[in-house]
């Protein structure tokens, strides 16, 4: 038996509707929000009394998407440091290919999406760069040149 595909990634959010404008903002569409609680929830995530909202994210291309979730209870707890670097152990970052790497920066800088250093050139094929999504995750950018 083998796997069909990889269904979504999902990430933890203090503010639902600032992710959902970010993601927006990077390119994906808004599929759906639910509120998810009861004894699934608290079976599947392993927690007790599980009250959470979630948002679901696709990708233009339809295959890849992003759930985002917010919870009520118990209430998320925060990493430490709160801006792990780059290098932490666990979930490193989601990237995403654009087709102009400095129109989406645009539209992220009023959602504080500031590259982490800037846009670096890899071989002249691609143009990269990091930057701080909701939550403090580490959202990439590829845009292929080359």
């Amino acid at each position: 038996m083998s796997i069909q595909r990889m269904d979504n990634v999902a990430i933890v959010v203090d503010d639902l509707d600032a992710a959902v404008a970010f993601f927006t903002a990077v390119g994906l569409t808004l599929e759906g929000r639910a509120a998810i609680e009861g004894d699934f929830a608290d079976q599947t995530v392993g927690l007790d009394g599980v009250r959470s909202e979630i948002a679901m994210m696709r990708t233009p291309d339809g295959h890849g998407r992003l759930e985002l979730t917010r919870y009520d209870h118990p209430e998320a707890s925060a990493p430490s440091p709160a801006q792990p670097p780059p290098n932490t152990l666990g979930l490193h970052r989601v990237m995403f290919a654009v087709d102009d790497l400095d129109a989406t920066l645009e539209r992220l800088r009023p959602l504080r999406g500031e590259p982490l250093r800037g846009v670096a050139n890899y071989q002249d094929e691609f143009r990269l760069c990091y930057l701080r999504g909701p939550a403090g995750i580490i959202v990439a950018l590829a845009e292929q040149v080359g």
